[in-house]
């Protein structure tokens, strides 16, 4: 008896072609404080770019990578667009814009409580020349009653040209779905950029040290100056599986090294403990972490530091 060779069955119902993978950069721009950090932590669904209530926390670009549907979906987290004073400041608004250029969408928010002042009537009246997608993002939206909403986003439309307009709230999510769902079929169809698990290019080290900024300025917003900075100088993996951790603050004079350690050193201690208790939660390992706190006069000059950062050295 001769076999027949296997076949499908005729009456079986094909499988469906699998939808094309898209993807592409979003770069965020908004004022200081409007909510991009925190946004794109929200998106992400993970802490990839840290968050205080001082102003210009973010320094450097930082993406975050988040895949929706089939969509990988690279945020570009970006410094805050202010009127520049020094040379940091020159840096971080030049980091902005060039972030803005790189993405393929560009989501501009405007913070719902503030509304168009300052920083922001200024950026978007920057926006105004500059051509590509513009998407308006309202943020802060369960602060403000809806007929303020409704006269913001009509200003924010007269002074600057966006594709298409959400409104949000970064810290509790709302109204973000409609806003991936119209990211994730919006990008280009290509092939992802980063695996699948990646959630960050921001090498452990840096996000390290930004977590422990980010514990500095929490705990001294009032107190501390703007101008100090965190490096992390040593990074050890132990034989136990956990990894001792060394980092130094930089402060400029003597006065900021006594406001950062506290009175017998109670409050470096306690921003140690939270950065430490943070990091390991990210790395799921146990954290030995010792900080130090060093005086460097004039660092917002020092070509090296903007090296660590991320900036290039403006002249």
């Amino acid at each position: 008896m001769t076999e027949t060779p296997d076949r499908p069955d005729a009456d079986a119902t094909p499988a469906e072609p699998q939808t094309p993978t898209r993807s592409g950069f979003v770069a965020l721009i908004g004022a200081p404080n409007a909510g991009k950090s925190t946004l794109v932590n929200q998106l992400v669904g993970a802490k990839v770019s840290i968050v205080s209530h001082k102003v210009q926390t973010t320094r450097a670009i930082v993406r975050g990578i988040a895949i929706h549907h089939r969509t990988q979906i690279v945020f570009i987290d970006t410094p805050g667009i202010f009127t520049p004073k020094r040379r940091l400041d020159r840096a971080m608004v030049t980091t902005a814009w060039g972030g803005a250029k790189d993405g393929d969408l560009v989501l501009v928010l405007i913070d719902a409580e503030r509304g168009i002042k300052g920083d922001a009537e200024a950026l978007l009246d920057s926006l105004a020349t500059r051509h590509g997608s513009k998407i308006l993002v309202i943020n802060k939206i369960d602060q403000v009653k809806r007929d303020t909403l409704l006269a913001l986003t009509a200003a924010c439309h007269a002074k600057a040209e966006f594709s298409e307009t959400f409104m949000i709230s970064a810290l509790n999510g709302s109204g973000c779905k409609d806003l991936m769902d119209y990211l994730a079929r919006t990008l280009p169809e290509g092939p992802w950029y980063y695996p699948e698990d990646q959630i960050s290019d921001l090498p452990m080290r840096q996000l390290a040290a930004e977590i422990t900024r980010e514990k500095l300025y929490l705990r001294l917003h009032q107190e501390l100056p703007y101008a100090s900075h965190v490096e992390t100088e040593r990074w050890e993996e132990k034989k136990d599986g956990s990894v001792r951790i060394e980092q130094v603050i930089y402060v400029e004079r003597d006065s900021q090294k006594k406001i950062v350690l506290g009175h017998k050193g109670e409050t470096i201690k306690a921003i140690g403990q939270a950065s430490r208790m943070e990091i390991a939660d990210i790395l799921e390992q146990k954290v030995h972490l010792f900080l130090f706190v060093k005086v460097r006069g004039n660092w917002g000059n020092d070509p090296e530091r903007y090296r660590e950062i991320g900036l290039e050295f403006p002249d």
